[in-house]
């Protein structure tokens, strides 16, 4: 997790209750499963941690383009050297459905041994669907 302390402090029962959900999707209610909670150095370096929270922006009726501004200033804290972010649908819930994409940096899509995380997240907010998608270029070897 890149934050574990929302799910650990001072609620142990979240913990159990994900055990219990666990248990009953995998069908194993009878087996013991023990749940490891792992910190991520720099959070804001995944893209799936980013997406998560550009989207928790957008349900909260932020504008998109200043979620994707933040969402770039705290990757620039990490040592990256690249980002894009994109984001389709029905934008600040207008009619008509577009597209808005921003980059900051360098990332080569077209070369095969660029280290590129991707990511691809869709939301759902009181307009509709939004797909974000997020490429972070992090080295070229």
């Amino acid at each position: 997790m890149g934050f574990p302390k929302l799910l650990i402090e001072g609620k142990p029962k979240k913990l159990e209750e994900l055990q219990r959900n666990i248990q009953k999707e995998l069908n194993c209610v009878n087996q013991k499963i023990n749940i490891t909670i792992t910190r991520i150095g720099n959070p804001y370096r995944h893209p799936n941690i980013l997406a998560e929270f550009i989207a928790e922006q957008l349900k909260n009726r932020v504008s998109f383009r200043k979620a994707m501004k933040k969402a770039i200033e705290l990757t620039e804290q990490t040592d990256t050297k690249g980002i894009q972010i994109q984001i389709g649908g029905r934008l600040d819930g207008k009619e008509i459905a577009r597209v808005e994409w921003i980059r900051e940096g360098r990332v080569p899509l077209q070369t095969i041994r660029a280290k590129i995380d991707y990511c691809s997240y869709t939301v759902r907010t009181i307009y509709g669907v939004l797909g974000i998608k997020i490429w972070i270029f992090i080295d070229e070897d």
